[in-house]
């Protein structure tokens, strides 16, 4: 299969999208397929407002449509609805060809913060851009069915997945957080006014507070809580470390479409607390013990008050922290993209037949 896929958030950009992507099409070329890349690094590029290290594409129409009818892909796959996303979009209207979207962001609710504006305003313009897709990819059935409620109801699920050899329980923990004083709680993620980092900074909980990751907001969080420790963005084993060195992973993030660091962190061992929403709750369950498959004993907790769910957090063992997070793999997740990109294809080539 030649796939293309278009995306506006790709390296050296540090965030879900861009692993998700990244270990998919990692996957993808394991398995023998062909896949071009329309990417910003190949575009001459400003920063985005409010986000200095997100860079985008400047006026990347013609190139986008150059690179696509060189690469001429069976369908596409469009995973951001910033300039490239619309460019590809373009493309592939006026080529006939198929192409899928994904929901990665909660573009409406980002775009709402910053402007102050409501996200309702925003709303229409996400349902113009999914609207012609063959397939709308999700990570999460409840926002599958918020979405529905939206109008895009023409939705396939694409979970996430993690490096087991790297997300593991056994290894070394970061040694800037081992002298804590415990419990040592964690969030990881941009750092950005979105993220509500707030309700976890300001929770009226013991122990030590740990930020990993870099962002718009940082300086501000810095001087406003000085008590907390920031170690900036960290990768790699580095990162697996500082979820280890925690009792507590705390998500307090309201907009997120699914969290993959909440699996990341539970496969490392390490218990999740969060809001009961779409994201968090679609991986922990209501009650923890995950939501496909229910195990024995719960892995995280979600509470309306984030005290009381990094408090239940708390008492909960590691290894069944650790079981929660080994459910999640990218074999599995590429599976579900292989499906729905398939799946988009034949529905094509019946059309194709029909009208012949």
């Amino acid at each position: 299969m030649k796939l293309a896929l278009a995306t506006d958030a790709w390296l050296p950009q540090v965030n879900g999208v861009v692993r998700s992507l990244s270990a998919t099409l990692h996957e993808l070329r394991l398995r023998g397929h062909e896949v071009e890349t329309i990417t910003p690094d190949r575009f001459l590029t400003v920063p985005m407002p409010g986000y200095r290290t997100i860079r985008l594409a400047m006026a990347p129409r013609f190139g986008v449509r150059r690179f696509l009818d060189k690469a001429a892909p069976e369908i596409v796959h469009i995973a951001t609805e910033g300039p490239i996303g619309w460019a590809a979009r373009g493309w592939c209207l006026s080529r006939g060809v198929p192409f899928t979207s994904a929901f990665h962001t909660r573009f409406p609710e980002y775009a709402a913060v910053r402007t102050g504006l409501s996200a309702e305003y925003f709303w229409p313009i996400l349902q113009r851009f999914h609207a012609p897709s063959s397939a709308v990819l999700v990570s999460t059935r409840s926002l599958a069915d918020e979405l529905a409620g939206r109008g895009i109801s023409h939705t396939r699920p694409w979970s996430r997945g993690i490096d087991h050899s790297l997300f593991r329980p056994e290894g070394p923990r970061h040694p800037a957080m081992i002298a804590l004083p415990g419990p040592v709680l964690l969030n990881v993620g941009r750092v950005a006014p979105e993220k509500n980092l707030d309700a976890f900074l300001s929770a009226p909980v013991p122990g030590s507070k740990v930020v990993v990751g870099d962002g718009p907001a940082l300086e501000s969080l810095k001087r406003r809580y000085p008590e907390v420790l920031f170690l900036g963005a960290l990768s790699g084993e580095e990162l697996a470390s500082a979820y280890r060195a925690a009792n507590c992973f705390v998500f307090p993030s309201l907009t997120d479409t699914f969290g993959l660091v909440v699996i990341e962190a539970l496969a490392c061992g390490t218990p999740v607390a969060a809001y009961p929403i779409t994201g968090p709750v679609d991986i922990l369950g209501p009650d923890g013990r995950g939501v496909e498959v229910l195990l024995p004993r719960p892995g995280g907790a979600v509470d309306p008050s984030l005290e009381r769910a990094i408090t239940t957090a708390l008492c909960i063992d590691r290894a069944d922290a650790a079981a929660l997070g080994a459910l999640y793999s990218w074999e599995r997740a590429t599976g579900q993209f292989l499906y729905a990109i398939t799946s988009a294809l034949s529905g094509r080539h019946r059309r194709l037949k029909n009208a012949a």
